[in-house]
């Protein structure tokens, strides 16, 4: 009987490395499919930016154009009542917004996707704001209420009002997996779906967004 000689040393080395790089290939991309759209209703599969946007699109009417990409709940969800900042450093909730449609725009001053859409926020904010809507910008941000500032100044705001939680961890008890995450609060509270990533914000199906709920 023959018997095959044993691999080299060297071979054998390399072999492991390419098994080990194989499975820490596999688990990254199971960790990135995970938490890659948790409202999504379609099964998490691999699709391009399009394939997803038609999905998306066929599942809501207003979901098309600059918003092809919100991801609405099947029904309004309960959000937590997160604490944080206003631009005078008091303390306040989410629950103190009730009565308004919120667009809570989560976000840190270190993001530049953040820095890229929120002069469109303002703008949304110039065009809609009024006791029946805000946009609520909330910087997650270990700078604080003076970072936030400080960053709405220098991009040369008008109309959102400074917010912030300095502790950076109520972004976690809404469940946000990436800055910049919009999300659309009715008046009662409650989480319509939510937008990750930036977008164009005064955009016409953006205003079209909103007024729907208004």
């Amino acid at each position: 009987m023959n018997e095959q000689p044993p691999l080299p040393k060297l071979n054998r080395s390399l072999v492991y490395v390419w098994v080990a790089a194989l499975a820490a290939v596999t688990a990254f991309a199971a960790v990135y499919v995970t938490m890659g759209g948790p409202d999504n209703q379609a099964p998490p599969v691999d699709r391009s930016a399009s394939q997803s946007s038609e999905v998306n699109t066929r599942a809501h009417p207003l979901a098309t154009g600059a918003m092809t990409t919100f991801v609405f709940k099947p029904q309004p969800e309960a959000l937590p009542d997160i604490r944080f900042q206003n631009g005078n450093g008091a303390e306040m909730s989410l629950a103190g917004f009730k009565g308004k449609v919120v667009l809570l725009n989560v976000w840190a001053t270190w993001c530049a996707p953040c820095r890229e859409e929120m002069p469109d926020l303002d703008k949304l904010q110039a065009a809609l704001g009024s006791d029946k809507f805000q946009v609520v910008a909330l910087a997650v941000d270990k700078s604080g209420i003076d970072g936030a500032k400080k960053f709405l100044a220098d991009i040369k705001t008008e109309k959102l009002e400074p917010f912030a939680d300095p502790t950076a961890k109520e972004g976690l008890r809404l469940k946000v997996i990436g800055m910049p995450t919009t999300i659309l609060i009715d008046a009662q509270g409650r989480e319509i779906g939510r937008l990750i990533g930036p977008a164009k914000w005064d955009s016409p199906e953006a205003k079209k967004l909103i007024e729907a709920q208004l």
